[in-house]
């Protein structure tokens, strides 16, 4: 080998009494600190925000006749029919109202809220 071969060979290392600081690797970098915010991420918020979206359409395709709902805009109806797109309520006696299937929030049970139940008023005879 020539000098010149062995010059370059021993380029990189240190001049004696002199330490490098040690390399960083992969698993010290910045890398993984933020795959674990990212996991943290999609199991804190992605995860239960698509169960909350899997629950409301399936809700929404089990809309039938008389279901009791409450709509996004808080108005509280009877189920009288229902499209791939629409749902008409009956809100009161003879009064039905056409909502886009999306606008339905809930399905109310009565025996959750008694408020809902409609009282019959007694009849003066």
């Amino acid at each position: 080998m020539t000098p010149i071969h062995l010059a370059l060979l021993f380029q990189d290392a240190p001049p004696s009494g002199e330490t490098t600081a040690p390399t960083t690797s992969w698993l010290t970098g910045p890398l993984v600190p933020m795959l674990g915010i990212g996991a943290l991420f999609f199991f804190l918020l992605i995860l239960p925000e698509r169960k909350k979206q899997k629950q409301r359409t399936q809700m929404l395709e089990a809309l039938k006749k008389g279901d009791r709902v409450m709509t996004t805009g808080g108005m509280y109806g009877t189920v009288v029919t229902t499209t791939s797109e629409v749902v008409v309520l009956q809100v009161a006696d003879n009064v039905r109202m056409r909502f886009s299937r999306a606008a339905v929030q809930t399905i109310v049970e009565a025996e959750k809220d008694p408020a809902l139940e409609e009282r019959a008023e007694p009849s003066k005879a």
